[in-house]
């Protein structure tokens, strides 16, 4: 994970989470539906992770959301 994008993954990781407690998944239950251990799932949330686009978009589609969203910049 290269240093200069960590506000892109930290960004990421809030956005997962945010969609996540909105559909009250634990992160348990997220990461058996995308298939990846849920350690991997909570260092993607906490951004010290990076995730594959096809994670994300495994991520996106188990919560019901376009993969966009998961990029946008909430200020």
């Amino acid at each position: 994970m290269l240093l200069a994008y960590e506000s892109y993954y930290k960004n990421l990781g809030q956005n997962i989470a945010f969609y996540r407690k909105r559909r009250e998944i634990t992160q348990e239950a997220l990461a058996e539906q995308v298939d990846i251990h849920n350690v991997h799932l909570s260092r993607i949330e906490n951004g010290t992770s990076a995730a594959s686009l096809d994670t994300v978009f495994a991520i996106a589609n188990a919560l019901g959301v376009e993969p966009y969203k998961l990029f946008q910049n909430k200020e």
